[in-house]
């Protein structure tokens, strides 16, 4: 039986009635924290199902990265998820670029599409696609970029490859031409103004949300603590590649050594995430369980395969602090994942971080292990200390949420479709003008 998507795109509503969200590298029904799935997959997945909450119908179009998966995923959130065919299965997403085309061709012939008001685009890679996409369907384009290129490479970590030439051409063009851009921290706003000429009134300043029913301190530690062995925990959770440093994880552990007291206490790193992108060599897990050989430290290290929300939760209430030690985020949904469940965070000050961590933690302006260490001293020795942060993490991750993300993403999409449905009828008649002939072509 044929799918029915609807019926075609509306002009008389002030928002929309059916959203096309664009993610070509990765699929949000993907586990995160491994291979080229993380923050972006939670945000995606979570917003879509906020929308569908809100009444707005929201597909998703992702590339078909196995031979097996079904055209079409429908989610218990009311999300319909399409896998589009473009390259062979098992491509990196370096080797992506070259198949956007093919992905851009089989967007546009979608039935879905027939019934969207307006495309979203996540990453850069979308962008390049919805900016076509956009164009040749009539449609508005929204675009949240997750990581610019720019800013990724200025704080390049080493080991790690500079993003192309190809990409920074692409977030240019993609800014240029995008009618709305989502940031999700001021400090990515401050990167779209500065290094890529964005018109202030073409960004909007959406913050990420978190599952507060999911991840909350309601629930007793001792049991989840008990369940890692007890002694002071240290928790890392994020793919492991250069970008995110598990390798700054290791070597606090093995810095704080010198600063600890001779309790007999033990103190562990609990690190739960998967080999992805270039880690190969650098920040894997076999990488990692050298180095921390080498420091004398292994018998201190476990790390964990990466795991649903509902398993991740009881890990970041059992440890005692999270380190966050990423050399680029532009947000770091992982810090307010253990603020809200009442774990202080100890992250780098950069990015997106300092918003995310407001009260609740220690920003380390270093990239020197022995910096994190001595932030993360005080929360596994001085229980009032880690108390008085915890309570300061909950208030700060209770402002986030994902209806609001939603709320806030749906203000964008109502204005963006007034100035498109202005541009179509300038004269207010009710009658579509050509989009050439409206922008004056």
């Amino acid at each position: 039986m044929q799918q029915d998507w609807g019926d075609s795109r509306p002009s008389d509503r002030a928002g929309p009635r059916r959203v096309g969200l664009l993610s070509v590298h990765t699929s949000p029904l993907e586990q995160p924290g491994t291979g080229d799935s993380g923050g972006m997959n939670v945000y995606l997945l979570s917003l879509a199902q906020r929308l569908a909450a809100a009444g707005v119908g929201v597909d998703i179009f992702t590339r078909a990265a196995g031979r097996d998966l079904p055209a079409t995923v429908a989610t218990a959130g009311g999300v319909a998820v399409h896998h589009l065919e473009a390259g062979p299965a098992g491509l990196a997403k370096d080797d992506l670029a070259s198949h956007l085309c093919a992905f851009y061709l089989a967007l546009a012939a979608h039935p879905a599409t027939a019934a969207l008001d307006l495309l979203h685009g996540h990453y850069w890679m979308s962008g390049w696609v919805g900016r076509r996409a956009a164009r040749r369907l009539g449609l508005p384009l929204v675009q949240s970029f997750h990581t610019l290129g720019r800013a990724k490479n200025d704080t390049l970590a080493p080991g790690d490859l500079p993003e192309p030439p190809l990409r920074l051409a692409a977030e240019e063009r993609i800014v240029a031409d995008a009618d709305a851009i989502v940031a999700p921290a001021a400090s990515e706003v401050t990167i779209l103004r500065q290094r890529y000429g964005a018109a202030p009134g073409k960004i909007h300043l959406v913050e990420p949300g978190v599952d507060l029913e999911v991840f909350s301190a309601a629930i007793d530690r001792r049991a989840a603590r008990q369940s890692l062995g007890g002694g002071r925990i240290v928790l890392f959770v994020g793919r492991l590649q250069p970008l995110k440093a598990p390798d700054i994880a290791v070597r606090a552990l093995a810095a704080l050594d010198a600063l600890l007291p001779a309790d007999g206490v033990p103190t562990r790193l609990v690190v739960v995430g998967g080999a992805s992108g270039n880690g190969a060599g650098v920040s894997d897990p076999n990488t990692l369980r050298r180095l921390a050989v080498d420091l004398g430290v292994d018998d201190r290290v476990a790390i964990l395969a990466p795991r649903p929300h509902a398993e991740l939760a009881p890990l970041y209430r059992a440890a005692d602090v999270v380190v966050v030690p990423s050399h680029s985020e532009s947000f770091g949904l992982v810090a307010l994942e253990a603020q809200a469940c009442g774990t202080p965070v100890v992250a780098s000050d950069i990015g997106g971080l300092p918003a995310a961590v407001d009260g609740g933690g220690t920003l380390v302006s270093s990239r020197d292990p022995r910096d994190f260490a001595a932030a993360l001293l005080p929360y596994l020795v001085d229980a009032r200390i880690r108390a008085e942060a915890a309570e300061a993490a909950q208030r700060h991750a209770a402002r986030f949420s994902w209806t609001v993300t939603a709320q806030r993403t749906l203000a964008v999409y109502r204005e963006v479709l007034r100035q498109h449905r202005a541009a179509q009828d300038p004269a207010g008649l009710g009658v579509a003008v050509p989009e050439a002939e409206a922008k004056g072509a």
